[in-house]
């Protein structure tokens, strides 16, 4: 066993973890973190695509060993105080989603995205997220959405 330090969605933990047990796995199964999604155990979903030390990593690579001293943000500690962080609440108003189950990981990687581009052009959009996949919506809408979401921050829109 190793003893990891981890701050998780602000939130300080302290535990013990088995060496090779990844980081998907420790923030679902410890935490309590099912928004973080198990999607095909091979990173080529991206469904699991959280914030790891303020960058998306597909947690299903990563150790939980990996993450120890760092800051993780999972889909659940994005919003603040009750409110919707701009990417989600735009994914809600575009209909960036359907069955839902890649939308933690797409939010994440789009939330990264737009840290480093606050204004993407769509082809910047989507090689973004293009280690996310979809299998209902087509895109379209998810794109739709960063961009929106994007204007939204851009403009200070918190509502």
């Amino acid at each position: 066993m190793n003893r990891i330090h981890v701050n998780v969605d602000g939130v300080s933990y302290t535990d013990d973890v088995e060496p090779r047990q990844l980081l998907v796995y420790y923030l679902r199964d410890r935490l309590g973190k099912v928004g973080t999604v198990v999607g095909c155990d091979t990173s080529n979903c991206g469904a699991c695509t959280v914030l790891l030390n303020g960058r998306s990593a597909k947690s299903c690579t990563v150790l939980a060993v990996q993450a120890d001293g760092g800051e993780v943000t999972t889909i659940e500690g994005l919003a603040e105080n009750g409110t919707l962080h701009p990417v989600q609440r735009a994914f809600h108003e575009q209909h960036g989603l359907q069955c839902g189950y890649c939308t933690p990981g797409m939010i994440m990687a789009s939330v990264d995205l737009l840290k480093d581009n606050p204004d993407p052009s769509e082809a910047e959009v989507r090689e973004g997220i293009e280690g996310n996949l979809c299998r209902c919506t087509g895109y379209q809408n998810i794109v739709k959405a960063v961009r929106a979401a994007a204007a939204d921050m851009r403009q200070g829109v918190q509502q």
